[in-house]
C-alpha cells in the first residue's frame, strides 16, 4: 500500500538504475538516526522507484548550518572501501550514463587503495580518452590531465578526512578512513523542505528542529538549535559511493548553492577539515567536471582543463 499522500515515480532508464539508487537512499539514510542528513524515502520495485512528492522551499542560512552539521555525521557513517557501491549491488548496475566505476561493498584484501590512486584510476582517467576521442580534449589537454592523475596516483594530494570520519574509522579499526558519500552532490540534489513535511518520514534525530544533533570533535553532543519554521535540506538522487568527504562539499560549489560558506563553516565547526581543503576544492570538483566532458562535451573541456592546470 502507498504509505505517501503523493508520489513521483522513477522508471529505469538503464537496467537495474533504480534499484540502484534506492541502495544508495538506504545506505545513507542508516545515519538519520545519529543525526545525519535527511534522505528522501522510497519504494522500489522491478524497474521503478516511488518517493513521496516533496514541497520545495527556499535555503536559509539557519538550514544551511544544520544540513552542514548534518551531512558531517552522514560522512562518518563510513564506507568499507573508495568507490564502493552501497549494500546490496549486484556487480553489473552501473550508476547512470556517467558509467562511473563502483566496487563491491566489502573491505578489499591486500593493502586498501589510497584516495588518490582510487580518485585517479576511477574518477578522472577513465573519462580522458572519451573525451579526446570526442574532440572535447584537445591532446594537450589530455596530456595534462594524465599529469594531474600521475600526481593523484603518486600520493601528491592525499588528505586526511574530515575529523569526525577519521576519528570514526579509528574507532573501527578500518585501514583507511572513507566517507560514506551521496556522490554527486550539486545544488539540485538537495531539496529544501519544510520541516513539518519532513518530520512525517524521518526519524525525529534528522529533524529534531530540524537537522538532529550536533556531532563535536570530543564526541559529545547537543541540540542543534533549529526553528519550527526553518526548511531542512534532503538528499536526493544519489551516486551514493565511498569516497573522500571533501568531493561532496566541493560538488555543491559547482553550479552554486546558496549558502555555501555556511554549509561549509557548520561543517567544519563540528568535524573540522584537514589543512588545506581550501587548496583541494577544484581537485575535488574535477571529477563531477569530467563527468560532464564526458556527457556533453561543449565548454565543460575548457573547463575541467582549467581547474585541472592548477594541480598539474
Amino acid at each position: 500500500m502507498n504509505v505517501f499522500r503523493s508520489t513521483i515515480r522513477k522508471q529505469d532508464d538503464l537496467p537495474g538504475a533504480t534499484r540502484l539508487e534506492a541502495q544508495g537512499l538506504a545506505w545513507l539514510a542508516q545515519a538519520m538516526d545519529d543525526g545525519g542528513a535527511a534522505v528522501v524515502p522510497a519504494r522500489a520495485g522491478d524497474g521503478w522507484l516511488e518517493e513521496p512528492r516533496l514541497t520545495d522551499t527556499r535555503v536559509t542560512a539557519t538550514a544551511a548550518e544544520a544540513f552542514g552539521r548534518a551531512l558531517a555525521v552522514t560522512h562518518a557513517a563510513l564506507a568499507p572501501a573508495f568507490g564502493a557501491a552501497p549494500p546490496g549491488w549486484d556487480g553489473r548496475t552501473q550508476m547512470g550514463r556517467s558509467n562511473i566505476r563502483l566496487r563491491p561493498h566489502a573491505e578489499e584484501t591486500g593493502v586498501p587503495r589510497r584516495w588518490g590512486e582510487f580518485y585517479a584510476e576511477d574518477r578522472i582517467a577513465p573519462y580522458i580518452a572519451p573525451g579526446r576521442d570526442a574532440g572535447t580534449l584537445s591532446a594537450a589537454d589530455a596530456a595534462l590531465l594524465e599529469r594531474v592523475c600521475t600526481r593523484l596516483a603518486d600520493g601528491d594530494f592525499d588528505s586526511d578526512q574530515p575529523e569526525l570520519t577519521r576519528r570514526a574509522a579509528a574507532e573501527r579499526g578500518a585501514a583507511v578512513a572513507v566517507a560514506r558519500t551521496h556522490g554527486d552532490l550539486w545544488t539540485g540534489n538537495v531539496m529544501w523542505v519544510p520541516a513539518a513535511e519532513v518530520a512525517t518520514w524521518a526519524p525525529a534525530a534528522a529533524t529534531g528542529g530540524a537537522a538532529g544533533r550536533e556531532r563535536r570533535p570530543d564526541r559529545g553532543t547537543s541540540t542543534t538549535v533549529h526553528g519550527g519554521n526553518e526548511p531542512v535540506g534532503v538528499l536526493i538522487d544519489p551516486l551514493a559511493q565511498g569516497a573522500h568527504a571533501e568531493t561532496d562539499l566541493a560538488a555543491l560549489g559547482v553550479f552554486g548553492q546558496p549558502y555555501l560558506e555556511r554549509i561549509v563553516a557548520a561543517y567544519n565547526e563540528v568535524s573540522p577539515l584537514a589543512d588545506g581543503w581550501r587548496e583541494r576544492v577544484g581537485l575535488h570538483q574535477l571529477h563531477m567536471l569530467m563527468i560532464h566532458v564526458f556527457l556533453f562535451g561543449g565548454g565543460y573541456g575548457p573547463q575541467a582543463v582549467s581547474v585541472a592546470r592548477r594541480y598539474a
